[in-house]
């Protein structure tokens, strides 16, 4: 009985130490098949083109069926073996001399140099692009072009740097168009820089630099106006269109570069009137019971005199029932009889008011230490106050509820 013990007992313990080394055997074998593999990975030369090579069918495998936008998602060869050095706040950056900074010689791949990288996986271009501003490229109705323009101002040597971009969509009086573009800086109007001429296209691309030398105090007053010209076959020109930019309303600096667009607007070709004309928009709100006004400029204002000295500025007045209701004013430009405004007014009018309602535009003129002078008003309003092109202008304003109505008018002395 006791040898039969020892004998079971003797097969049992050789049954537990074949499975104790087969056990043995298998993580053994398994860690070094895992190493084998971490190698073949991180090769430089020979698995580096098949990986590549596997990559390349898989594209054109995906290219025979749909047209993939994705791309492979790359690890880079190990950092082992580079040179750093220390810095003193405990970074490390390498040194130039680093031998794997060295590009591999031999035939380029489509994703160049990538010896010692393995490929993990792909990404989605379009899931990381910014969204187009497709309000850049929305053409109204009406449109006759459009400006591309950026601005910014060198404070400590005083100069207005100006970039002409681009124009687009030109609307020109023939089949062909041959642009340029004329730069003022108001109220200065006889001088001008000019862009070169973009021969036989609609959509020139300039690219162009202008410099303007205006001290800091007077920047603010002062007005770019880009002018659009064609040069037709006999060596005329013809106005296309223009864009008037204030820069009162901006925050020009160094570190500020404003790149705008602007549509293109077509120039009032008729003389002044007698006192002047003044532009500006009209728009009601029916659900805010809200009367906005756009005083955007005026010109051939008769100035008492023609100095730095004169400033004009516009008033703006509501009425009712001939009663005045509230008024609100512009900043006044200084010596320039073509100011350009560009400010905004709202005022409170519900519209069971607006038969009775009126407002008064009247343009003024202040010289320091006198008195203010009035140079010319004009009243838009209901039948019950006005007629012609103001009338026009307020019941256009009424059929057009939340839209901005532009419109010249004739000054007149007294009313």
């Amino acid at each position: 009985t006791e040898q039969a013990v020892a004998v079971a007992g003797g097969i049992i313990g050789g049954i537990l130490l074949s499975v104790l080394i087969g056990i043995t055997a298998y993580l053994l074998g398994k860690k070094i098949h895992h190493l084998l593999s971490y190698e073949k990975l991180t090769s430089p030369v020979k698995t580096t083109n098949a990986i590549f090579q596997d990559q390349a069918n898989s594209e054109i495998q995906l290219k025979s069926t749909s047209r993939s936008t994705s791309v492979p998602f790359i690890i880079p060869p190990t950092l082992h073996g580079r040179d750093w050095s220390n810095l003193t706040n405990k970074e490390q950056v390498q040194e130039d001399s680093d031998p794997y900074m060295t590009p591999h010689s031999g035939p380029r791949s489509s994703f160049h140099s990538l010896a010692g990288a393995y490929v993990v996986g792909t990404i989605n271009p379009a899931l990381y692009k910014f969204p187009e501003d497709k309000s850049e490229m929305d053409f109204p109705d009406g449109n006759i072009g459009r400006l591309w323009f950026s601005i910014e101002y060198e404070q400590e040597s005083e100069r207005l740097l100006v970039s002409l971009m681009k124009v687009r969509k030109l609307q020109p009086p023939a089949d062909s168009c041959s642009p340029f573009v004329k730069i003022y800086l108001l109220p200065d109007e006889r001088s001008y820089l000019q862009s070169t001429t973009k021969r036989k296209t609609l959509n020139p691309q300039f690219d162009e630099n202008f410099v303007f030398q205006v001290s800091s105090k007077m920047l603010l007053q002062r007005t770019l106006k880009f002018m659009v010209y064609h040069v037709d076959k006999q060596k005329k020109h013809h106005l296309l269109g223009q864009v008037i930019f204030p820069l009162k309303n901006e925050a020009l600096t160094e570190d500020n570069k404003l790149v705008i667009w602007r549509d293109l607007e077509k120039e009032n070709l008729e003389p002044p009137s007698e006192y002047g004309d003044i532009q500006f928009s009209l728009s009601y709100n029916d659900y805010l019971g809200r009367l906005t006004v756009v005083v955007l400029r005026a010109r051939g204002l008769k100035l008492q005199e023609e100095s730095h000295a004169v400033g004009v500025y516009v008033k703006v007045s509501l009425m009712n029932h001939n009663k005045f209701i509230k008024s609100k004013k512009t900043a006044a430009l200084w010596g320039t009889p073509n100011p350009v405004y560009n400010e905004t007014f709202s005022f409170k009018a519900e519209q069971t008011e607006l038969d009775t309602a009126s407002l008064s535009l009247s343009v003024l003129q202040s010289n320091k230490g006198e008195k203010t002078l009035l140079l010319g008003r004009v009243v838009v309003g209901p039948f019950m106050y006005t007629r012609g092109k103001e009338l026009e202008h307020w019941n256009e304003m009424i059929s057009k509820p939340k839209e901005l109505v532009k419109r010249w008018h004739a000054l007149c002395h007294s009313m």
